[in-house]
């Protein structure tokens, strides 16, 4: 069985669906913001591979493949931006504004939490690039220098809280602007944060959506200064 799963290309594409799938599952009859599929799919398929003794590499032929997908997935959110266009033009300096602090608020803060936990300086570049989506992330860890399998799992990890408790935050905070908090959750969350930003509203994700492209950009300029 063992021998099979290893050799098997598909088996990383099939696990990796079907354990979304069960999240997806678990998420629309529970209503619970801690289930997000994302992060049960992310659990289940480390049970699997841990009850198995399936080696990353070997699970990797074929969930390279949905890694792939990331990319145009990402480039698709453009579209929500496009149906808000006349709002961008109406209120953008105030969000090229709002995305700007919103990027160095997270470097800064990286940075300096990093000298109060005497993080090594490798883990620190590596988790630098943590807020913005995996395509352009993990080209910034490698440019720097860093372990790019960190990165991903810090990207990972920041993607699935910002969706699990950002609106909660936004909600304690009083900020019910739209567009404020689709800023918000795409300049702290990347895409992942942005698939809750859609589900609050038309807006939100709109707004999301151009912050991941602006973040990220913004980070590239800003991640080197922060060496």
């Amino acid at each position: 069985m063992k021998e099979v799963l290893n050799n098997s290309i598909y088996f990383g594409i099939a696990i990796t669906l079907i354990t979304y799938i069960i999240g997806m599952k678990l998420k629309n009859k529970f209503k619970l913001a801690i289930l997000n599929p994302i992060l049960i799919s992310f659990l289940l398929v480390i049970l699997v591979l841990t009850v198995f003794n399936i080696d990353y590499e070997s699970y990797n032929q074929g969930g390279k493949y949905i890694s792939f997908l990331l990319t145009p997935a990402t480039v698709c959110l453009a579209i929500p931006l496009y149906q808000q266009l006349g709002l961008l033009k109406k209120n953008f300096k105030a969000i090229i504004i709002g995305i700007s602090i919103g990027v160095v608020t997270s470097l800064s803060s990286i940075f300096l939490f990093s000298i109060i936990l005497n993080l090594d300086h490798l883990l620190y570049i590596s988790i630098l690039p943590k807020s913005i989506t995996t395509a352009i992330g993990i080209g910034i860890s490698e440019e720097l220098g860093g372990i790019q399998t960190i990165t991903i799992l810090s990207i990972l990890i920041t993607g699935i809280t910002g969706n699990v408790i950002g609106e909660s935050i936004c909600k304690i905070f009083k900020i019910k602007n739209p567009i404020s908090v689709g800023l918000a959750m795409g300049t702290s969350a990347h895409a992942v944060g942005t698939s809750k930003a859609l589900e609050i509203g038309e807006i939100e994700g709109a707004m999301s959506s151009l912050s991941i492209a602006i973040a990220g950009l913004l980070t590239v300029v800003l991640a080197p200064l922060f060496l």
